[in-house]
């Protein structure tokens, strides 16, 4: 309880305002004239992997004395209201953009009209079609999926029907998590992979559909769910309806009640990412490309497995509590 109470206060440090269906999200090192806006997948204060990377942002915007605002929308399913953000980014004119695109599509226009305005655009954690930005900073998602089928593999073996929980259906970082997953599977001739259910990164929808899935198929041996809110939903309703924990179940990120889900083992393993590592190189290679030095076109941030059995050693405690000793 302790640790929890410390992120929250950690991440209060910055004021949390709501203008007209969006999130204004002010650090507290930035005055009036912001060099550098961020723009989230949503600033939800429940989902605590962008409460992580904001903070990476922070710790950055001061070594480096950068003015930073990060703004977003209340859920990652808004994608026009996240281009109407961009758009007003634009508009003020900063330095760079730092972007995490909710649709890797339908945020190009507006991510090239930044660029033509001479304005340094950064991707952080979801790209865009043709990598228009300098850069993109984020886990490679499609070996990060291919490491929760080798983590699956672990606790079921045999013949086996799997489902997918998963959020925005047009966000990269989805299309690539879910490659990667059904590309290991491909040609398992005793695997059976149903079709995908959308959370559009809701926790409550997540669990919603798992209820109507464990309802429909009794089959069921396994979950993967592919980011936070979607393990999360997965994991409530697996402890409602498989109290004998014969599903099993793998997830993405790290929250402290999906450590609570991995100690009660409801959920088997977890692909934790690295989102402090992102916000803090996401600053700073807005800084240096804005400058006119060369930077990598994209940098991974890498992801480690974490499970019951090796979630204590002191390393994965580190990832798993990114808030301490930050």
């Amino acid at each position: 309880m302790k640790i929890r109470v410390s992120a929250v206060v950690i991440v209060l440090a910055a004021a949390v305002i709501g203008i007209g269906g969006y999130l204004i999200f002010a650090s507290q090192f930035a005055p009036k004239n912001n060099s550098i806006i961020v723009i989230p997948k949503t600033i939800d204060p429940h989902v605590e992997f962008w409460q992580v990377l904001n903070q990476g942002v922070f710790a950055a915007a001061k070594e480096y004395n950068a003015e930073i605002k990060i703004v977003g929308t209340a859920s990652e399913s808004q994608i026009e209201e996240q281009i109407k953000l961009v758009e007003q980014a634009i508009a003020e004119k900063p330095k760079a953009i730092i972007l995490a695109a909710t649709d890797y599509n339908r945020l190009v226009p507006v991510a090239q009209r930044a660029i033509d305005a001479g304005i340094t655009l950064i991707t952080v954690d979801s790209g865009l079609e043709g990598g228009v930005s300098a850069s993109l900073i984020a886990t490679d998602n499609y070996a990060a999926g291919r490491k929760a089928v080798e983590t699956m593999k672990g606790y079921v073996q045999g013949a086996a029907t799997y489902a997918i929980v998963i959020f925005v259906k047009t966000s990269n970082t989805q299309m690539d998590r879910e490659n990667g997953v059904r590309d290991s599977l491909k040609g398992e001739t005793s695997v059976k992979l149903l079709d995908t259910l959308y959370s559009n990164g809701s926790e409550d929808k997540a669990y919603e559909l798992t209820k109507e899935l464990l309802r429909e198929h009794s089959e069921i041996r396994g979950i993967f769910g592919l980011n936070e809110p979607s393990t999360m939903g997965a994991a409530r309703a697996l402890k409602e309806l498989d109290p004998d924990r014969a599903i099993k179940l793998v997830g993405f990120d790290s929250s402290m009640n999906e450590i609570s889900f991995l100690e009660a083992g409801i959920l088997q393993g977890t692909v934790v990412q690295k989102p402090f590592n992102m916000g803090y190189l996401a600053v700073k290679t807005a800084l240096q490309a804005h400058r006119g030095e060369t930077v990598k076109r994209k940098m991974d941030t890498g992801s480690e497995v974490i499970t019951k059995e090796n979630m204590y050693t002191n390393e994965n405690q580190k990832l798993l509590f990114p808030f301490v000793g930050k």
